[in-house]
């Protein structure tokens, strides 16, 4: 059978796109797949499709490009069916250049069903499509949650196709209240959620875990305030929230005024997701409403409890309240309140923790793709007798390699194998061990018998500096090819580091696809002391999808435990690494590229008691730092260093342990105004922290 899912915008990682890449990827077991993306707003999808669905673009809209078509004369004429701006606005809305290429291209497709995923693909289904295929809709938001002005074209459309599916039961209920002579069959099937490669939390990580687009049903600012109040109580716990959208300013400006920035931590967008749900110990859902609740049945799948509100539709449908996860009554008395009571339960009983964790993964196992797949193909079969849609359940192809390296996230399931001429890059599945050393994954149908090494190569020095660590020479048929690089046995020079196979005889090379890289032990791992000095090694994917190694290496370092931003001065509290605090030591903030005139600003440390080793703690006056001091340039940038004791050298101040390669622009501070300017904390590139001087005027005029 084929089958076609009509997209917005496959190149995105939306929940919409995430189910339909998941379903599609299911169906591809026993059928052919398509996804048709109406636009292309960018040369690659976020998400990576499987290689078996085919993704067919219709309208480029690649910005600076020779092929966009924003343009064009048809595309700035409005769209015959959707001309009210409050359905359709923005560069990727309907035109008349849309409806022509979705008008022909539903004429000519071969397709036994064509699904439409959101409401302007209904209206387009139901106008251009025809008899000689099924043709479904999906509801993936709520009947509530489109405007009239919507309703008033999609509502039509629905009766008019074969069948129409919500995410829940309660919102199928709703549509088939306001459509009673729909001839369309109105059902509820919910989203399909893999289950993830990586491996589940441990719950024990004192960390929070929230995801989804930042827009303002999801209600973050609810769940920071109750955070707020939890805050206090458990010193040792920390929130991320993962996702991008219009509410990231006001969110990192309610976490500034809380105080709480160096507790809750805005992580921007991440695919996959997976292996940053399994650093948690609790995920959170504190939303107005839910249709469905992707995230929550994902975070289950990893072993988190999930605490989410009581909301319409989605969560009470999913989670079971005390059995698998926690509903938390949406009493808008004090529903903050009554949040933060269940973060405090929760986050103090690690035994609850484990049996809602637990629960949650069985719970989550209705969700795999495959069950939804299978309740697709019944219902192509009762649309249409006498398909061959619904026939014995197949087992998905790739075995015990699509279990390491397929999932939510496809990667191609069988690869071709590799002959010695060819210039593929291996996918590598990379894990932390708990002692700091990195596992590599390689599917042995990418590699030939010429690969005989993991290849480490720093990138400042061209190959100069490398690590290389045997492949196995006799691997197991079927099985992933696994290698190890020991922490204790390599000194890898600070930098960055790209990881190759490599073939001995020619000394040839081919990069490493990241096909997931885990990180969690990280959060708990101490920086490793030895004869070169403190070490830190962090394994990510690149931008452009490479696995790559971010490591520090220093003779000694003092490690930034927490930075504050008071009414006088900035007040640093940091762990020495490498040396101890003595008689004399001190905080610096010295202003860069300097010519001496300008004098350090020192502060003395004091010792603190801790249970976690030697801390220090010292607090630099905004003065004279607030004085601008190379007006001509767009900043005075103040780095800051620790003198561990009278006459020592000094030491770099920054933040090097745990998961992050990169915090610059994820691990940020609030901004202390001084006069005409601003000073602002930072992380560096290298993960070094620097205090920024800007004029105001300059800043806000940027």
């Amino acid at each position: 059978m084929k089958i076609e899912f009509l997209l917005h915008n496959a190149y995105g990682i939306g929940g919409t796109i995430r189910s339909t890449v998941n379903l599609a990827a299911a169906l591809a077991d026993r059928h052919e797949v398509r996804i048709i993306s109406v636009n292309r707003p960018v040369d690659e999808p976020e998400l990576t499709i499987d290689p078996r669905v085919r993704l067919t673009p219709l309208v480029d809209l690649r910005e600076d490009t020779e092929g966009d078509e924003y343009a064009a004369p048809l595309n700035q004429r409005p769209s015959e069916i959707f001309r009210d701006e409050r359905i359709d606005n923005g560069r990727m809305a309907a035109t008349a250049l849309t409806d022509e290429r979705v008008a022909a291209h539903l004429a000519a497709t071969d397709a036994d069903v064509v699904i439409a995923t959101r409401p302007k693909l209904i209206g387009y289904l139901a106008t251009y499509g025809s008899d000689r295929y099924l043709r479904l809709g999906q509801e993936h938001l709520t009947h509530e949650a489109h405007v009239p002005e919507l309703h008033a074209v999609m509502d039509p459309a629905i009766a008019a196709l074969d069948a129409f599916a919500t995410v829940s039961e309660a919102d199928a209920g709703h549509y088939r209240e306001a459509l009673p002579d729909a001839r369309a069959r109105i059902l509820s099937i919910p989203n399909a959620v893999p289950a993830p490669l990586a491996e589940p939390s441990d719950g024990m990580s004192k960390t929070i875990v929230s995801a989804g687009r930042l827009v303002a049903v999801k209600r973050y600012d609810r769940l920071i305030a109750a955070f707020a109040e939890v805050a206090a109580e458990r010193p040792d716990w920390n929130l991320r929230i993962y996702g991008r959208g219009p509410a990231k300013n006001k969110l990192r400006k309610q976490i500034e005024e809380l105080g709480l920035y160096e507790r809750i931590t805005l992580m921007g967008a991440r695919s996959p997701i997976e292996t940053e749900w399994s650093k948690g110990a609790v995920a959170a859902v504190a939303s107005d409403a839910e249709s469905f609740g992707m995230t929550i049945v994902e975070a289950m799948h990893a072993g988190l409890p999930v605490i989410a509100t009581d909301c319409p539709y989605g969560p009470r449908e999913i989670l079971t309240d005390g059995t698998d996860g926690v509903l938390v009554p949406l009493d808008d008395s004090d529903a903050v309140g009554a949040y933060a009571d269940a973060l405090l339960k929760l986050t103090g009983d690690a035994a609850l923790r484990r049996r809602l964790g637990a629960a949650a993964r069985e719970t989550a196992h209705r969700y795999e793709p495959a069950r939804i797949a299978q309740r697709y193909e019944e219902l192509f079969e009762e649309l249409r007798p006498g398909s061959t849609a619904a026939a014995p359940e197949k087992k998905p192809k790739g075995g015990l390699l699509r279990g390491l390296f397929g999932g939510g996230r496809a990667k191609p399931a069988a690869a071709p194998a590799c002959t010695a001429g060819e210039l593929t890059h291996p996918e590598a599945r990379c894990v932390v061990e708990a002692d700091g050393s990195l596992t590599v994954r390689l599917r042995p149908e990418q590699l030939t018998a010429a690969d005989t090494h993991l290849l480490l190569r720093h990138r400042g020095t061209k190959g100069k500096e490398s690590v290389r660590v045997a492949l196995p020479a006799h691997r197991a048929p079927g099985a992933p090819v696994e290698v190890r690089v020991e922490r204790a046995a390599h000194t890898m020079a600070e930098g960055r580091w790209d990881s190759y196979v490599e073939r001995s005889g020619d000394k040839s090379r081919r990069r490493l696809a990241a096909a997931l890289v885990e990180q969690k032990a990280l959060l708990v791992l101490d920086l490793a002391h030895g004869p070169a000095g403190v070490a830190a090694w962090v394994p990510y994917e690149t931008s452009d999808g490479f696995l790559a190694v971010r490591t520090w290496l220093r003779p000694e370092h003092a490690e930034a435990v927490a930075v504050r931003l008071g009414d006088d001065g900035i007040t640093v509290t940091l762990a020495p690494h490498g040396t101890t605090l003595g008689e004399g030591a001190e905080l610096i903030a010295r202003l860069r590229h300097g010519d001496g005139s300008v004098g350090d600003v020192r502060v003395p440390l004091k010792n603190l008691p801790s249970d976690e080793g030697e801390h220090g703690t010292g607090q630099l006056p905004y003065e004279p730092m607030a004085r601008r001091h190379k007006p001509a340039e767009e900043q005075d940038l103040w780095d800051l260093w620790v003198r561990p004791s009278a006459g020592a050298a000094l030491v770099r101040l920054g933040r090097i342990a745990g998961d992050f390669a990169d915090r610059k622009g994820i691990d940020t501070f609030p901004a202390a105004t001084r006069g005409d300017v601003r000073l602002r904390p930072y992380f560096t590139v290298t993960n070094d922290l620097t205090i920024t001087v800007k004029d105001i005027a300059a800043e806000e005029g940027a």
